[in-house]
């Protein structure tokens, strides 16, 4: 697999992570406590920290996931 189809699939993976999280902290924020919200938070910062320098935690995860064969 050739590295820019694999950093798009990172790439789309990373967006399906960011909706699935922040989908799921609204729903728990209306549903158990505001608290939740905080993991909202979290996903704007990753993606603004991403979009600024191409790096956030998941991204380096998920690269180090395919290197290592778990993610493929």
């Amino acid at each position: 697999m050739s590295m820019a189809k694999r950093i798009c699939n990172i790439e789309r993976t990373l967006f399906a992570l960011a909706g699935a999280v922040t989908l799921s902290s609204v729903l728990l924020a209306v549903v158990v406590s505001p608290w939740f919200l905080i993991a909202t938070g979290f996903v704007g910062v990753n993606q603004l920290l991403y979009a600024a320098v191409g790096e956030c935690p998941a991204s380096l995860l998920l690269r180090r996931a395919c290197r290592s064969g778990v993610a493929r």
